[in-house]
């Protein structure tokens, strides 16, 4: 496993085979090698240097019924809220003066907020603040929808593509097309944006042929995000009931994709610290180089419940910023608060 390991830290590729052939019979002695190559690729590429982005999840109302999301249409028990364009820049306001240069709106797809609504939201926030950068994750959208919000100043989506194999993604996504979730990650390459996707670990039916179908989908794709994280049941959904993904197949994947895509911006998440108080700091030594503090209101910020037990102690509130940059400094990395782009999406100074 070793030289298939030194293939892919030497030439960023590895054919599926070849990635199959890893994930399968990786132990743990392989899995420190892998995780201390993945950790040499983010150091040449970023140093130490872990950037925060400040979290906004502005609704947890949703048109969609995937099966693992708290937040899915069908479940009514889900405590459901919205956040005023006021009660969202009043979110910046506070990141800013915290230090974040990075606001990542997120939310279900909500057709409360029209076009114009996000439009407008989103040229007040350029307005207030307009050396930061703008990420939304509001889910798909037409092509004319992604331009309108990337004219208005939206710098980056996100949009995980969830699975690349088409027959779990139409399992999980009942009434959606994945063809149509594909179309939307290119629309917003071809528009301009920086793009994230990414996907989930640990799901049920999930095997290892269809990680590999991830990684070689988004070594396709070269997005400047991506966004992974293990599986983690909601009690009033349909998966309610399956086990959890592992932190440990998560950071085994958060590496390959490091040594797949050098340069992309990959963030170490809530989820991981869900399962482990050293989650993310796992994830970090794995290859991450992101973490995204929760600027959402404390009295709304429980109901964005899409799987459960979602860290949601003190220290994850962004008005805890020692204790985050605390955390970030003991697993021996440097907190960045700039805007953090992509190395070959810089901004201009």
């Amino acid at each position: 496993m070793k030289s298939l390991i030194d293939q892919l830290y030497h030439t960023n590729d590895l054919d599926a085979e070849n990635l199959l052939q890893l994930l399968n019979n990786l132990n743990d002695k392989n899995t420190l090698y892998l995780h201390r190559c993945a950790d040499k690729v983010r150091k040449a590429n970023y140093q130490d240097k872990v950037y925060l982005r400040g979290l906004i999840e502005f609704t947890n109302y949703c048109t969609n019924n995937c099966l693992y999301c708290g937040i899915r249409h069908a479940n009514c028990k889900a405590d459901r809220y919205r956040l005023s364009k006021e009660g969202i820049i009043a979110c910046c306001r506070e990141g800013y003066h915290l230090g974040y240069r990075t606001f990542v709106l997120q939310g279900g797809e909500d057709p409360y907020y029209t076009d114009q609504k996000i439009c407008d939201i989103i040229s007040n926030i350029k307005s207030d603040f307009p050396e930061c950068a703008i990420t939304l994750s509001i889910g798909e959208k037409s092509y004319d929808s992604f331009k309108r919000y990337y004219d208005a100043g939206t710098d980056r989506y996100l949009l995980r593509h969830e699975t690349n194999s088409r027959e779990l993604y139409d399992y999980l996504h009942p009434d959606m097309s994945y063809d149509n979730r594909i179309r939307c990650l290119y629309d917003l390459k071809t528009i301009g944006y920086q793009i994230g996707a990414g996907f989930i670990v640990g799901l049920p039916r999930q095997t290892n042929e269809d990680f590999v179908r991830d990684l070689r989908f988004l070594k396709e794709l070269q997005p400047h995000m991506v966004g992974i994280g293990p599986f983690i049941p909601q009690k009033d959904t349909p998966l309610g009931r399956y086990p959890s993904g592992t932190v440990d197949k998560t950071c085994i994947l958060l590496s390959m994709i490091r040594l797949l895509l050098p340069k992309v911006l990959l963030p170490a998440t809530t989820a991981l610290g869900t399962l482990s108080p050293i989650g993310r700091k796992k994830g970090l030594r794995a290859g991450a180089n992101v973490v995204m503090p929760n600027l959402t209101p404390a009295n709304v910020r429980d109901k964005y419940s899409l799987y459960d037990g979602k860290m949601n102690t003190g220290d994850e509130g962004a008005q805890f910023l020692a204790i985050i940059q605390e955390g970030i400094s003991h697993a021996g990395y440097i907190v960045d608060m700039s805007r953090g782009d992509h190395l070959d999406r810089q901004y201009p100074i």
